[in-house]
């Protein structure tokens, strides 16, 4: 899932630039994609413009602060149009994910998205708006795990480093979801999951022994 700009050219689903021109016998067979005035991209922004209100709907995606977020969304089929002319093959379809909120002049935010042509637009929704999560993990990997304070200068040391950080940051969940939601608000239920009866610490003999 991509972010992109209202400026970018997208060409409808169905609708494709002309074919290469057909080879007269002289020099090299045409091969580049052509464009007329009957095949022109359009912006994301004048496509989301012209769709019909039956193309728009309300998509909740997580509990806010306050409130649980939502907002107004449409999704497309298109083809990326930038400089096609120079291509000799269609580039594939893809959704275009379009967020609009009631009581804007405009759309707000364009995504581009390789998901499946049968996925729905709430599974297009939620992988769009889990940047939020994304950014919260990079933050407390740099504020709590030092992911950045790598001071080296080859690619295999930080690559090292930010392996060791990031399987940090997984224990450190793992362990953290072991307790109620209570507990990691700051409250005092340390409740725990219970440990299975056959369970046994890594090293530990596999025969039980009497006391």
């Amino acid at each position: 899932m991509v972010g992109i700009q209202g400026t970018t050219t997208v060409g409808r689903s169905g609708e494709a630039p002309l074919s290469a021109k057909r080879w007269q016998g002289l020099g090299r067979p045409p091969k580049l994609l052509r464009r007329d005035n009957q095949h022109q991209p359009v912006s994301v922004k004048q496509l989301a413009q012209s769709l019909a209100a039956s193309a728009w709907g309300n998509v909740s995606w997580r509990e806010g602060t306050k409130q649980r977020l939502c907002s107004r969304f449409a999704a497309q089929r298109v083809r990326v149009a930038h400089r096609d002319y120079w291509r000799s093959e269609l580039r594939r379809e893809e959704w275009l994910l379009i967020e609009w909120p009631r009581g804007e002049s405009e759309p707000t935010k364009y995504w581009l998205s390789t998901l499946p042509a049968d996925s729905k637009l709430v599974d297009l929704v939620k992988l769009a708006k889990h940047r939020w999560i994304v950014e919260r993990d990079f933050e407390e990997l740099k504020q709590e795990l030092g992911l950045g304070h790598y001071e080296g200068r080859g690619w295999r040391g930080f690559h090292h480093h930010g392996t060791m950080c990031i399987a940090a940051y997984g224990f450190l969940v793992a362990e953290r979801s072991r307790f109620s939601p209570s507990a990691r608000a700051g409250q005092l239920d340390l409740r725990t999951q219970k440990i299975p009866p056959d369970f046994r610490p890594r090293g530990s003999s596999h025969s039980r022994r009497a006391a």
